[in-house]
């Protein structure tokens, strides 16, 4: 099984729905709060690609994107067979 990893900050309702659709996929995840330590944003950007906004979401080391791209995974069905 992939890590998964969410960027996320507060109060904010696409990281809410993001961590709400992986855990009733059963996919543990492991959060990183933005907000918590200077850079963390930054780590982040650099990582998606220059993406800003939050979620950003990856399986081990690979970029998912945010809610809608995880979401659209969801959808087709091609979500359990990214994370294995």
């Amino acid at each position: 099984m992939k890590n998964i990893t969410v960027y996320s900050g507060p109060m904010c309702g696409y990281c809410d729905a993001a961590k709400r659709l992986l855990l009733r996929n059963n996919l543990n995840y492991n959060e990183i709060d933005i907000s918590t330590k200077d850079g963390l944003r930054d780590e982040m950007t650099k990582k998606a690609n220059g993406r800003r906004t939050i979620p950003q979401i990856f399986f081990d080391d690979k970029h998912i994107g945010g809610y809608q791209e995880l979401r659209e995974l969801e959808k087709n069905g091609s979500l359990l067979d990214l994370v294995k």
